[in-house]
């Protein structure tokens, strides 16, 4: 779904941001059942920590929105994204477009053989903070990217285990 340049700020939180992170994963799954498992977002919950996945708008595909509410304890992270390509079994793009997380993501499923998929999450966040963002993203970079390649290896058991999608 294309916006308009300027509105709410879209075409700023679609441009790379600084903050890049990377997970990668091998799944035991041919690429269209990782696919599937990948975009039904309201799983996410079930290999997301402290993570609650929803559709808020449209039907999961291109241009719907989708919530994922984090809470560790008192402190609750919203992070609101736009799904705006969908290259089904490949690739589906989002752009993280709420007040704190912004900048485009994408999750690409690669067929390596038959039956198994290499999945990679790749993410370019703006970094909030101005400086003081920008000088501890080297500190929680390595938190952030063990986090996220651990969730990947939750997400690959349980395709891997037939309980995804």
């Amino acid at each position: 779904m294309t916006r308009p340049e300027g509105s709410d700020g879209f075409a700023e939180a679609a441009q790379p941001g600084a903050g890049e992170i990377t997970a990668t994963v091998v799944v035991n799954a041919p690429a269209e059942r990782v696919f599937a498992a990948l975009t039904a977002w309201e799983r996410q919950s079930d290999w997301v920590p402290f993570t609650t996945v929803r559709v808020v708008e449209g039907d999961g595909g291109e241009g719907s929105l989708i919530e994922a509410v984090t809470t560790l304890g008192p402190a609750v992270l919203r992070d609101e994204m736009r799904v705006v390509r969908v290259d089904a079994p490949y690739e589906v793009g989002v752009v993280h477009c709420g007040r704190l997380l912004r900048g485009p993501g994408v999750l690409r499923c690669t067929p390596i053989e038959r039956d198994r998929t290499q999945v990679v999450w790749h993410e370019w966040f703006h970094l909030p903070g101005g400086t003081a963002g920008r000088v501890a993203w080297p500190v929680l970079w390595p938190g952030s990217k063990f986090s996220l390649t651990q969730a990947l290896k939750k997400f690959a058991r349980l395709v891997e285990q037939g309980r995804l999608p």
